[in-house]
């Protein structure tokens, strides 16, 4: 610890480096889960949605990203077994910023939406299991990660699969589309409203609200969460009521009519959760990070949260906004486009599908992935076509990278937690 603490500032900066890369990864692999099925269902083209994306990403990652955060993310690992030698955690957290973020740049590169989450995650297993004890790790925590690969793809596929044949009965397969919509799109777009409200409050403005010493009962956020819904709908139901579209126009031209009201609803939903990504994922970078700084500004004390300088933050909010615009269009054409074909009222149902899981997710303290959450509401809303709407050798390679996370991240930690360690020591 000692050699560490006499090149403190060397060893901070070489941490900030990984904790960009980490970010970068995240901007190019995970932000495409808000952005693209807009993409995918022409509701924004791509350098739309990346202007979007960068907008709120970085407005969730640095306004709302958190003063405060967890040392060591999802309490994956017990940390009394680096009270005696603090400078293993310090390893540690470098080797996996390092590794998830190398793994998150070959994920991306290939065009696979995989868990940033999930990446961190194997990562800190990887170092701590091999390199420190594996009773370190909280191996039932690592087991229910495993469990949420099914349940919050399937949860989120079997509520997309339903807004989509509610979509097709009420509105697309009737005499007179347009009509219908006026009447069903408002009821759409008060649960769009009302669902990425409550995103925003219980996972976009936690910190803030935190920080504020603001206690929300899960009553209230439900209130406000309606209201939002409310005065969308109230407007939407405004908006529609002005268009005119002719009758004597053939069925085609309604279904386009009504294609463009759900394109809006996408976009507002989309920048919902890009708020709300932004704010929360950013701490997959910033996690270890600010643990890193934590311990060696307090000389090797551990704690179990950190304050998180603003430049921190900064960092973490810039790279993601590069590593989307850098590498963000690959993983977003895969979801958008190769999974199946989307539209605007398809990929709505995507959408509104994921951040409903995400809000039941959170409800019932389940893990979560958003990548997983969005892929299965993907999923979902090609099964309400058939099973051959489905690209299934894209589905095939998508489930692969998945399970091939965990070792991989773990893998590339304990190689570089070793190697720090021989470097440092």
């Amino acid at each position: 610890m000692d050699f560490i603490l006499q090149n403190s500032d060397t060893i901070i900066w070489i941490a900030v480096a990984f904790g960009f890369l980490m970010a970068f990864g995240i901007g190019a692999n995970d932000v495409a889960n808000a952005m693209g099925t807009s993409v995918g269902a022409k509701a924004l083209t791509l350098k739309q949605a990346i202007i979007v994306a960068a907008i709120f990403e970085f407005a969730g990652a640095y306004l709302a990203g958190g003063e405060v955060t967890k040392t060591i993310r999802k309490g994956m690992i017990d940390p009394s077994y680096f009270s005696g030698q603090p400078e293993l955690l310090i390893f540690g957290m470098m080797a996996a910023l390092l590794a998830a973020g190398i793994w998150l740049l070959i994920a991306s590169r290939l065009g696979w939406p995989v868990s940033t989450t999930h990446s961190i995650v194997g990562a800190i297993i990887g170092f701590a299991a091999v390199g420190v004890s594996f009773d370190a790790v909280s191996w039932g925590k690592v087991g229910s990660i495993v469990g949420s690969w099914v349940v919050t793809p399937l949860l989120a596929g079997v509520i997309s699969f339903l807004i989509v044949l509610s979509v097709q009965k009420l509105i697309l397969n009737t005499e007179d589309p347009f009509q219908r919509a006026k009447r069903y799109v408002p009821f759409y777009m008060f649960l769009a409203g009302f669902i990425i409200a409550l995103v925003t409050i219980m996972k976009g403005l936690k910190h803030i609200l935190k920080e504020q010493s603001i206690v929300l009962s899960t009553a209230e956020m439900y209130f406000i969460a309606a209201g939002v819904g409310l005065i969308i709908a109230i407007i939407g139901a405004i908006f529609i009521s002005r268009i005119k579209v002719d009758k004597q126009e053939n069925k085609e031209y309604h279904f386009a009519s009504v294609e463009k009201v759900f394109a809006v609803l996408m976009i507002v939903t989309a920048c919902g959760m890009a708020f709300a990504h932004g704010s929360n994922d950013v701490a997959n970078a910033i996690g270890p990070l600010a643990a890193i700084v934590s311990v060696i500004q307090s000389g090797g004390e551990i704690g179990a949260s950190a304050t998180v300088d603003p430049r921190i933050l900064l960092v973490g909010a810039i790279g993601i906004v590069i590593g989307l615009i850098v590498l963000g269009s690959r993983v977003m054409a895969t979801i958008g486009q190769k999974i199946t074909h989307l539209t605007p009222s398809r990929g709505f149902a995507a959408e509104l599908a994921a951040a409903s899981t995400v809000i039941i997710a959170s409800g019932i303290g389940l893990p979560i992935s958003t990548t997983q959450t969005l892929v299965g509401a993907v999923l979902g809303v090609g099964m309400a076509r058939g099973i051959a709407a489905l690209n299934l050798g894209v589905v095939r390679n998508i489930f692969v990278s998945w399970v091939v996370t965990l070792p991989a991240g773990a893998i590339l930690s304990v190689i570089f937690f070793y190697i720090f360690k021989a470097i440092f020591s």
